[in-house]
């Protein structure tokens, strides 16, 4: 099995999802080589069994070279050629293998590896990049969700980049080319995604003949985790990056105007704003996983704000599982994990966060987080059963 992502580093859920995929595909009893373009290699990773492949290339927004950052997003041919060779090594009757991303260093050139290889592929959606030029259908300077088919008119007459009208330009430039030369997603025949919302999102977009595959989440579930007493606890507690779309200030504000204790879990660009709004509020920067458990045990509810249609919500899913309430916006895939006024709260609207909030006196929070706990089976899948279903589609896909 050959796993193909941007980073070695443990820098995102999709990063998160490659190791649990690495050690669980490992212990199933594969040989299992990670190919990666940027470093350096995380020491989980290069523990898990896995044979790991890094480039050492920059993450294009950390590379100090401006100009070659632009040049090599667009068209990463070194990457391209270092994978071709390993996949010409290995025996496409008996290979498979999955790609998880591409914007941030692996480029549209991984689209024609993909596809004239010979070994057959899954590429799995954790974003919108093939479709949207900014990977998030989200209007930034304006701070909605965008409707605009990508690359019409609309599209792209309007700046909708978090950075300036040039980067939008680049961006678009960068989909011309996974459109034209890179042929995704076209060519592309077996598709994963992460939830409806993603899907309902993407479609229109995805080559009618390709095979969708639904891939639930790894959640990882302690069994002998004990149900988080929510209804005891003070803390509203965010866990993301924080950046616009993430709608970390939107809570802020919201918990400043009510006098709540809001915890965020996370670092990005906003924190600046966040502290101005809240001042009484708490950043922790990031945390390691039992950080990060230390805070959800003190959890009311987990606030979920993001202004994007955000495809999953891993951090949802954890802190439904441990009985901690989710309050989320019905535009996102986390909404999908909630049973609305049963195990967390949904609101319709990005000015309704606040008054969903005023709702979680300490009898409803409790009932809230019972009924949340006790459905935590549901909530994704377990890592072990997550890479057993990876398994079975990619040992499906070469069976063909």
């Amino acid at each position: 099995m050959v796993l193909v992502s941007d980073s070695a580093r443990l820098n995102g859920g999709t990063a998160q999802v490659v190791l649990s995929q690495a050690r669980g595909l490992v212990a199933l009893g594969y040989r299992v080589i990670v190919f990666t373009a940027c470093g350096p290699v995380d020491p989980a990773l290069a523990s898990s069994g896995a044979e790991v492949i890094c480039l050492d290339q920059p993450d294009l927004l950390e590379d100090p070279a401006r100009g070659r950052a632009a040049w090599r997003g667009l068209w990463n041919g070194e990457a391209a050629r270092r994978l071709s060779a390993v996949l010409a090594n290995l025996d496409p009757a008996r290979t498979a293998l999955h790609a998880h991303s591409f914007s941030r260093a692996l480029s549209p050139a991984l689209g024609p590896v993909l596809s004239g290889a010979g070994i057959r592929a899954l590429f799995t959606m954790h974003d919108y990049f093939l479709a949207c030029p900014n990977g998030g259908f989200y209007d930034y300077p304006r701070a909605q969700i965008c409707t605009r088919r990508p690359l019409g008119l609309g599209c792209l007459s309007t700046q909708c980049d978090a950075r300036s009208r040039l980067h939008k330009g680049w961006r678009v430039a960068r989909q011309a080319a996974l459109w034209g030369p890179g042929g995704l997603p076209r060519r592309l025949r077996d598709i994963g995604y992460l939830s409806q919302t993603q899907l309902a999102a993407m479609r229109p977009y995805l080559p009618q003949g390709a095979r969708l595959h639904h891939i639930h989440n790894p959640v990882e579930q302690p069994v002998d985790a004990r149900r988080v007493r929510a209804e005891e606890n003070d803390v509203l507690l965010f866990i993301g990056r924080l950046m616009p779309e993430k709608g970390a200030l939107d809570f802020a504000r919201a918990a400043e105007a009510r006098g709540l204790r809001a915890v965020f879990v996370g670092a990005g660009p906003e924190e600046a704003a966040i502290r101005a709004a809240c001042p009484r509020a708490e950043l922790t920067g990031w945390l390691e996983p039992e950080g990060v458990a230390h805070w959800l045990e003190r959890a009311r509810a987990l606030v979920f704000p993001s202004v994007w249609p955000e495809p999953f919500g891993l951090v949802a899913a954890q802190a439904l599982a441990r009985g901690a309430p989710v309050v989320a916006g019905r535009w996102t895939a986390a909404a999908e994990m909630i049973a609305h006024d049963r195990t967390g709260l949904i609101y319709a609207q990005r000015d309704d966060l606040g008054a969903a909030l005023d709702q979680l006196d300490p009898a409803r929070t409790q009932a809230l987080s019972r009924a949340a706990f006790a459905a935590r089976a549901g909530y994704g899948a377990s890592p072990r059963a997550h890479c057993a279903q990876v398994a079975g589609i990619l040992e499906e896909i070469v069976a063909r």
